[in-house]
């Protein structure tokens, strides 16, 4: 398996094993952090391919999906819907309130939620979740409180990384390879 995979330590192994739902922060984790706005005011975001194709395989593993975050994008919006994310919050301030909200409507613990966020809206989550995530070119003190700092920077399949954490942590990673290999 690839390197961000053999080096987990056993703590974070036993964090990940226990995600029953996968939240993520869009702006700086789905994406670079960048927006671009034509002359007509149209917004466009870039997404990795990579982080939208590991979403089916979460959810046929019995994983919820979800994003929560700051910005109410149209983009963002649609993004969600194509990737049939269990739930979607635009436009969030106060993310942990949310985070309330969606553990009392799936019966989740918090030691059994996952994050990715990178900026400082996201640490009142990231302190609280079961196995917290932030990409490498999150800011320092987002890094500092996180349980696995990605390799990889937002937009270039931090989502994708985080999700190969888990299954692997749970087993079914190898499992799902090997599957995909017989066909």
């Amino acid at each position: 398996m690839e390197n961000y995979l053999s080096g987990m330590n056993d703590i974070i192994r036993e964090k990940a094993s226990r995600v029953k739902l996968l939240i993520t922060d869009i702006d700086g984790v789905l994406t670079d952090g960048g927006v671009i706005y034509d002359d007509n005011y149209l917004e466009y975001k870039k997404f990795n391919v990579k982080d939208g194709l590991i979403v089916k395989v979460l959810k046929n593993n019995g994983l919820k999906i979800g994003a929560i975050t700051g910005r109410n994008s149209p983009v963002v919006r649609s993004r969600c819907e194509e990737l049939d994310f269990d739930f979607h919050y635009h436009g969030i301030s106060h993310k942990g309130e949310k985070l309330d909200e969606v553990l009392k409507k799936f019966q989740i613990g918090l030691d059994e939620c996952a994050y990715i966020g990178d900026d400082l809206i996201d640490i009142p989550i990231l302190t609280r979740v079961g196995f917290s995530a932030a990409p490498i070119d999150a800011l320092p003190y987002v890094r500092q409180k996180v349980d696995f700092i990605s390799s990889l920077p937002g937009g270039k399949g931090v989502f994708r990384e985080v999700a190969d954490v888990i299954l692997s942590s749970k087993g079914l990673l190898e499992k799902i390879i090997n599957e995909l290999s017989e066909k």
